[in-house]
């Protein structure tokens, strides 16, 4: 095989998984750990409830004294406070969160009772023992498993963490990626275009995509198509990131700059050129331990080759998977292409079948915008019938 010649898809993708390094775990606040792999097992440092607790506004009593009347004794508000004591043959007022008085076993809700020259009377006679009395330890044991290994942040761990005075957590950290576009040709939305000009859409459209996964880019850069500054970019952003994603400038063509200035930059190459359209000048390397992908200029290129490669890096940094959901479905849509090229076709998918959507061409955005699915027909076959299984990944 010639170096550097074009790959297959399932060639292409194996690359990327065989040589993207798993991310070294980092401490982070917790405020900032939702979304991220736990890289070790938490155990609570505490009991939860730290103390016996009332989970009712109401009043604290010994269960044997619960006939009354009783006198009231004091209050037990909700936070601070020094620890209290029911006297035997009373009661106390208690709200909602507040330590249990010593000496009571039993919480009487308010509606139950009713207050006369200020004793205590009970106006209901279903009170149970124990009724609304969290006792200390009920949720979490000083000691035991919390959280295992493994477990994707969400709100509700991020919530019993903090929960239990966890502040930091040990995760999988997201990748710092800086996306880079190029070319001369480019202009700002929202400023008038001059002759030749197009407006800048990769870089929206990879920051879009990027929020999607819970990430943000590190940085985005604009350059032209100039050797000598794509080189101080890349080797900038090379140090600082942990990948690099490059748009334009990646085919063979005279000002096609990108692996050239890439590979004086230290990164090695590991693939360029994808039997697949859209995306087929795919470039892949990597600079030490980190990734660097050149993709194509084109913007549904673009997001082709980032659903589809770039998402499987992702997905090993960050110890989840990333990736768009596979499903089989049924080809509404009859199809031709050459053969020894794999396609991957913006389309509209609906409880098991999917529709092949006009404006496939790379430089066409209206298809993807109205697309929820791509369909992968396999570089194999040339022809496919209406009726027919076929791979689809949502969007």
């Amino acid at each position: 095989m010639k170096l550097f010649e074009s790959i297959s898809v399932d060639d292409a993708r194996r690359l990327v998984e065989d040589h993207v390094p798993q991310a070294i775990p980092v401490l982070v606040a917790l405020s900032e750990a939702t979304g991220l792999l736990l890289a070790e097992e938490i155990h609570s440092p505490i009991d939860v409830p730290a103390f016996d607790q009332s989970n009712m506004d109401g009043y604290a009593i010994r269960f044997a004294d619960r006939m009354g009347p009783l006198p009231i004794a004091g209050v037990q508000s909700a936070g601070p406070s020094e620890p209290q004591r029911l006297p035997p043959g009373a009661a106390m007022r208690i709200f909602t969160g507040a330590p249990v008085p010593e000496g009571a076993d039993t919480i009487v809700m308010q509606e139950k009772t009713r207050v006369e020259e200020g004793k205590l009377l009970m106006t209901h006679d279903d009170i149970q023992y124990g009724e609304h009395f969290r006792k200390r330890g009920s949720a979490m044991v000083a000691g035991a498993l919390a959280l295992p290994a493994g477990v994707s942040l969400q709100a509700p761990h991020v919530g019993f963490l903090a929960g239990m005075g966890i502040a930091e957590v040990k995760v999988l950290p997201r990748p710092r990626v800086t996306i880079i576009v190029t070319g001369n040709e480019l202009q700002d939305p929202g400023k008038p275009l001059g002759h030749g000009q197009v407006y800048e859409a990769n870089s929206f459209a990879l920051t879009a995509a990027l929020r999607q996964l819970g990430m943000e880019p590190l940085a985005t850069h604009q350059v032209p198509d100039d050797p000598f500054a794509l080189e101080a970019i890349f080797r900038s952003s090379i140090s600082v990131s942990d990948m690099v994603l490059v748009t334009g400038g990646v085919s063979v063509g005279d000002h096609d700059h990108t692996r050239p200035a890439a590979e004086r930059c230290g990164v090695r190459t590991i693939f360029h050129k994808v039997r697949q359209r859209p995306g087929k000048p795919l470039y892949f390397g990597l600079a030490g331990e980190k990734s660097f992908f050149g993709l194509p200029g084109n913007p549904a290129s673009v997001l082709s080759c980032f659903y589809q490669y770039v998402t499987v890096a992702i997905s090993l940094h960050m110890g989840r998977s990333c990736r768009l959901e596979e499903k089989e479905a049924v080809l509404e849509d009859a199809y031709k292409k050459p053969a020894g090229m794999t396609h991957f076709l913006r389309a509209e998918y609906d409880e098991g079948r999917v529709w092949l959507l006009a404006g496939q061409e790379s430089y066409k955005m209206d298809a993807f915008s109205r697309a929820n699915a791509f369909v992968e027909l396999p570089e194999g076959k040339e022809v496919f019938e209406v009726g027919e299984m076929v791979k689809v990944h949502l969007l």
